[in-house]
């Protein structure tokens, strides 16, 4: 297992749709390891496969509070098979967007189909956190951000500040070859 790099919004990868996952193997299950491995140092609750840079219909989340134990779940080609009429607010953030949270209104429970790793159908419904954090990630395989559902202000706001962010980041960092790179 490794930890993988998490893509910083604004990067068109985030925006894209993700590729249906076609083949259950070993491949698939170290990709799935690495992404749980990452969101836990990260850390996180939940995190999409285009995040960390494949474009694949994978999800992984674990939800469970600090004194219960781990439930890491994976899920290939989630669907969202049935949504409840009734929606609420939830204070979200991503991995993908450090330190910006916003409020985001949702279903307050969701069922969602997907296959698991070993390639076996599933169904589950979700509620509460595990409900926001199932929808969140599927967004993401669908291109879409948490920051799409705020006004065209606040998302640019938080756009600029992750632009510029990704600037220092960059100067921070020290050339591959050990020099620095020149300020263009």
């Amino acid at each position: 297992m490794s930890i993988r790099p998490i893509l910083l919004h604004p990067d068109p990868r985030l925006k894209a749709v993700a590729k249906p996952v076609t083949a259950f193997d070993e491949s698939l299950r170290r990709l799935a390891e690495d992404m749980l491995e990452t969101m836990y140092e990260a850390p996180g609750i939940g995190l999409a496969a285009p995040q960390v840079g494949v474009m694949s219909r994978l999800i992984v989340m674990d939800c469970s509070r600090d004194d219960e134990p781990r439930r890491p779940l994976a899920l290939a080609n989630p669907e969202i098979a049935w949504r409840s009429e009734e929606t609420g607010p939830y204070e979200e953030g991503c991995l993908s967007i450090p330190d910006h949270f916003a409020e985001v209104v949702r279903p307050k429970a969701v069922e969602v189909t997907w296959i698991d790793l070993e390639g076996k159908a599933q169904r589950e419904r979700f509620e509460g956190l595990w409900a926001v954090c199932v929808q969140h990630e599927i967004d993401h395989l669908n291109g879409k951000l948490f920051i799409d559902y705020l006004g065209t202000i606040k998302r640019g706001v938080i756009t600029r500040k992750m632009e510029k962010l990704k600037r220092d980041l960059a100067r921070e960092k020290p050339h591959p070859k050990g020099h620095e790179a020149a300020q263009l």
